[in-house]
């Protein structure tokens, strides 16, 4: 879990050189450790890594108890909530990539409510929102599709083998990015190999 916390921090550091279409607006690389977290342990190890990932993030650009850590951590809290409840409503119904676009959503939703609260109280901020709701539609897809990559690759390692089976996933075969059940053995090798 260590682990988890120190890369989410780090891509969360990382993040904060990039251009971005309004100061407090990110790529949401660090979801991508939350996903997986969540998807690997449950949603106490996803609110782990989500919080640790702000506090510590914001303590080390230097912004904690700002506007902008104000920020991310509703955009935080509301993306982890959205997220851990519907792994927990849908199950294995909603995957990774569904899960990833929900979080962002909602983490744009709770980064302008905080913003038009706290920061700007002008109704002119809501001319932002549909144009933001889309650019992290398109950020949490693809966050989605990292993270289930992440899990199919961390999920296919024998240190992962008790969550594999915990969760009911076969082991991936060789040669293939996903799960799946090993091919059956041909029953004519089978019954040759009785023979001897």
């Amino acid at each position: 879990m260590a682990l988890f916390v120190a890369l989410a921090v780090a891509l969360h550091t990382l993040e904060s050189l990039f251009p971005s279409p309004t100061p407090w607006f990110r790529l949401g690389f660090a979801n991508i450790l939350v996903i997986t977290a969540l998807y690997l342990y449950g949603a106490r190890a996803a609110w782990t890594v989500s919080l640790a990932r702000i506090g510590i993030g914001s303590l080390l650009l230097g912004n904690l108890f700002s506007p902008g850590f104000l920020l991310s951590l509703s955009g935080g809290v509301l993306a982890t909530a959205l997220m851990t409840a519907a792994r927990k409503v849908f199950g294995r119904l909603i995957g990774p990539v569904g899960v990833s676009a929900l979080g962002a959503l909602g983490h744009v939703v709770g980064q302008m409510l905080v913003a038009w609260l706290i920061l700007v109280r002008h109704d002119g901020v809501w001319r932002l929102f549909p144009f933001l709701l889309l650019f992290a539609l398109g950020t949490g897809i693809a966050n989605g599709v990292a993270a289930d990559s992440l899990l199919n690759l961390l999920l296919g390692h024998p240190a992962f083998k008790a969550v594999r089976e915990a969760d009911g996933r076969p082991a991936r075969t060789r040669g293939s990015g996903r799960f799946r059940h090993p091919a059956p053995q041909p029953e004519s090798a089978s019954s040759s190999s009785g023979e001897k």
